[in-house]
């Protein structure tokens, strides 16, 4: 029975989904004015996660995840680059789907972008005037969301208007009937990328952006949203008010939101200068290994990241690889196993990702103890273990492959890779040379390059430490 924590109501809940069988989930995405970051990655990886396991599960899973193509920062960043706005987002689209790729992360079945969905966008915000929750200020054409026309308005953050109010720090705006009041349509500025619309040339503000996107997509009401916890208000709260109140329908079951991400035990900031992004990472260690730190912790926890963990995730994928080595793996695969239902227990109880990754070990464990004694029997056990990892997206790759390759560049690897073995060989030759001197400060050699060599049946493995 699976069991998911609902950021709404703050307890784990039986997930039942609106139409049985069918699972339909949104996940907002990037606005693509920069490279993914980790706190991207994390999102990329564990909403992933979650729709290979509901799918594993038996769900037929609609996944949408969306693309925030316009918006200040957009605009901003092109102007300082001399560059169309256009071709920054693509630039960064591509980028994004490439980190994805280096991360197993799958496509998701559909990826809305703002600026495609225009003709949705204005129609919504036209219903949510037509219906009296946002109102038209000023001569520029700017539209606005009415918070207190709402009546359910906090529900997701447990914030509550008057709360609010107290608490902000308001600058005079006369174009607002409300200081929390916020922009549906933004009027052009000169110089700015525009739509037409009912109200003049202009541009969404974000959070009609993914209301449009969602329902359009998914429908009026939908099973699961998810996202960062950073996104939870105002963010997902705004969502809630635009769609319900636009639409008259319950906008989502059930909520999920992702930890922060943290460097060294302080919070992720580009002002403290602790900020790192995907392909950074990735000139030290591999996708996998990224996604497998990801994992290790549970979704819901913050997520420290530090070169001490990373090199933990290193050495703990490696010896499940090392597990799978020299077995001759059968593709059935015997799902009457007891670890089948021990994983499905971890992942049932709101995806918890460490508990399932430790059956992975206690299977490697068991292939171990096997392999010696009775390969067919180890062969089997590794088997499951590489069924139960490809859910959590793990153990895709050739053994071998990945235990010899290293991170970065694929040309300095492919180098770094003729390197090792060409001093391999040669210490063979030394070997049987017998010329012990040579062939021990070739293999210090290896070792200072962090590569380890087992020697076994006459032949000569490595992979990186």
């Amino acid at each position: 029975m699976l069991k998911i924590h609902n950021s709404q109501t703050r307890k784990k809940e039986v997930f039942k989904p609106i139409e049985e069988g069918r699972v339909k989930m949104y996940v907002c995405g990037m606005t693509v004015y920069d490279l993914c970051h980790l706190g991207h990655a994390r999102v990329l990886v564990v909403f992933d996660a979650v729709t290979r396991y509901l799918r594993y599960r038996g769900y037929d899973v609609t996944y949408v995840r969306n693309i925030t193509d316009i918006d200040d920062k957009i605009i901003q960043r092109a102007n300082e680059n001399d560059e169309d706005y256009h071709d920054l987002t693509a630039r960064f689209i591509q980028a994004m789907h490439e980190d994805a790729a280096e991360l197993g992360v799958l496509p998701p079945d559909e990826e809305p972008r703002a600026t495609t969905s225009m003709d949705q966008i204005i129609d919504m915000i036209q219903v949510l005037i037509d219906k009296g929750y946002a109102y038209t200020k000023g001569e520029g054409g700017d539209v606005y969301y009415d918070v207190s026309a709402f009546e359910g308005y906090g529900k997701l953050s447990g914030k509550k208007l008057e709360d609010l109010r107290a608490g902000e720090r308001v600058a005079v705006d006369e174009d607002k009937d409300d200081p929390l009041d916020f922009v549906l349509w933004k009027a052009a500025k000169p110089g700015e990328p525009f739509w037409e619309s009912p109200w003049g040339k202009g541009r969404p503000g974000w959070h009609i952006e993914c209301s449009a996107m969602s329902t359009c997509c998914l429908g009026n009401h939908f099973d699961i949203h998810g996202g960062g916890q950073d996104l939870q208000f105002p963010h997902h709260e705004n969502e809630i008010a635009q769609s319900e109140a636009a639409t008259g329908e319950t906008f989502v079951n059930l909520w999920m939101h992702n930890g922060f991400v943290r460097i060294n035990d302080e919070k992720m900031s580009k002002s403290l200068g602790n900020f790192f992004t995907v392909r950074e990472i990735l000139k030290l260690y591999k996708g996998e290994e990224i996604r497998y730190f990801v994992l290790a912790s549970h979704y819901r926890s913050p997520l420290n990241y530090s070169d001490k963990l990373l090199d933990s995730a290193r050495a703990a994928l490696s010896r499940l690889y090392n597990a799978l080595r020299d077995l001759d793996i059968p593709e059935t695969v015997d799902e009457t196993d007891p670890a089948f239902e021990t994983f499905r227990a971890a992942m049932d109880d709101d995806f918890n990702t460490p508990e399932a990754i430790a059956v992975l070990f206690d299977l490697a464990n068991q292939v171990n103890r096997l392999r010696d004694s009775d390969a067919k029997a180890a062969a089997e056990k590794a088997a499951v273990l590489k069924k139960l990892a490809n859910v959590l997206g793990l153990l895709e790759a050739d053994p071998e492959a990945f235990l010899q390759s290293g991170a970065g560049d694929a040309a300095d690897t492919a180098g770094d890779a003729a390197k090792i073995e060409a001093l391999i060989e040669a210490r063979k030759t030394a070997r049987e040379e017998k010329n012990w001197a040579e062939a021990d400060r070739i293999r210090d050699e290896l070792d200072e390059m962090g590569v380890v060599l087992e020697d076994k049946d006459g032949k000569t493995i490595w992979r990186r430490a």
